[in-house]
């Protein structure tokens, strides 16, 4: 009888359509990469529900992903993708003996991963990432959690969960980083403060803004630097232009993942004005690359040096400026979580299991 390989199945609702697409979801690639170097035998196969939109089976960096091609089309459409997801979890499990299925974000990953698993006595976890543990997710309601096969990617988001939802989830993985992305040579820092994300309102890139223009009144020369796409682009330029701000901000677009990490390790300062965050993989990714963070949001209950928690617009505002102003700046990097570690524990969440 031919031996079933050792398979984990990760579900997620996107995944990178090939090696150069290091924008798509970071730390979920850092994160998949690291679990295929920390177990070399075990086979990883990632299904994408929605992205790319195509539908194939390809290799990325050694792990096999199964595209679905769902283009995020609603209604009968969702139905479809699920249904497909459903036919091919039953042909890899007659492939190969899985030993779990792990989704990203609970949301409809979670909704079919959890049913199949179910149907078919095998271990399942979701790993609540951000936004899906606020207020009004479906999907609790349709899948009816219980802790234990819940992960939270930070000390915040198991707050949360409980406070939404009544149940707390068991287990807190929180986002690593990979630090051989880092170039670790000295790097001049003349870029004063950099912000990168998507351009959407619950970023509040335009915190930001005026906070450059705030400081540009005791700093007539402040250079900053904003990384991300989205559909405020337009209406944050005007608002940077409107504040006389236009030539002290250089927008830059999304970029490729490394490129953004070489702007933080140019960087000062790393702003992040989001008012919501379950982790914020930029916040260990900016803080390893030397730069004082300053930000609304705590995922830890841990305190890490040069992060800066504000509770408002105008203690952030008197931050930055004592920052900027201070002869002592420390750029050390500040390593918050491996991502060698972080995959031994989830691993470790299925083979224990």
């Amino acid at each position: 009888m031919k031996h079933k390989r050792q398979t984990l199945v990760i579900l997620s609702p996107g995944f990178p359509k090939d090696k150069a697409d290091t924008a798509c979801l970071p730390p979920q690639q850092i994160f998949v990469k690291a679990l295929r170097e920390v177990c070399p035998g075990l086979n990883i196969i990632v299904l994408t529900f929605q992205y790319p939109f195509f539908a194939a089976e390809y290799d990325w960096h050694g792990v096999k992903v199964i595209s679905i091609g769902g283009k995020d089309k609603g209604r009968i459409f969702r139905m479809i993708t699920w249904l497909k997801a459903w036919l091919i979890l039953k042909r890899l499990n007659k492939e190969y003996r899985l030993i779990g299925l792990l989704s990203f974000w609970l949301g409809e990953c979670a909704f079919v991963g959890s049913r199949f698993a179910k149907q078919n006595k095998l271990p399942h976890y979701s790993w609540l990432l951000g936004q899906d543990a606020k207020k009004g997710n479906k999907y609790f309601k349709w899948i009816k959690p219980k802790g234990e096969q819940l992960i939270a990617l930070s000390d915040f988001l198991v707050r949360e969960v409980k406070r939404n939802y009544k149940v707390t989830p068991l287990h807190v993985i929180p986002v690593g980083i990979d630090t051989s992305l880092f170039d670790m040579a000295h790097h001049r820092r003349e870029i004063d403060i950099l912000g990168a994300g998507s351009l959407i309102p619950l970023k509040q890139f335009d915190v930001f803004i005026e906070a450059v223009s705030y400081l540009k009144e005791f700093m007539p020369d402040i250079k900053a630097v904003i990384c991300g796409n989205g559909p405020d682009m337009n209406r944050l330029e005007l608002l940077a232009r409107t504040k006389g701000v236009s030539e002290s901000i250089v927008f830059k677009g999304e970029l490729p993942h490394k490129e953004v990490l070489r702007l933080m390790q140019r960087s000062k300062i790393f702003l992040h004005p989001s008012s919501y965050e379950g982790f914020g993989a930029v916040l260990s990714e900016a803080l390893y690359s030397g730069a004082q963070v300053v930000s609304f949001c705590k995922p830890m209950d841990k305190d890490y040096r040069h992060h800066h928690v504000v509770n408002n617009a105008n203690e952030m505002n008197l931050k930055l400026i004592a920052l900027l102003k201070s002869k002592k700046l420390d750029h050390d990097p500040v390593l918050m979580c491996p991502i060698q570690q972080i995959a031994k524990n989830m691993i470790s969440l299925f083979v224990d299991s």
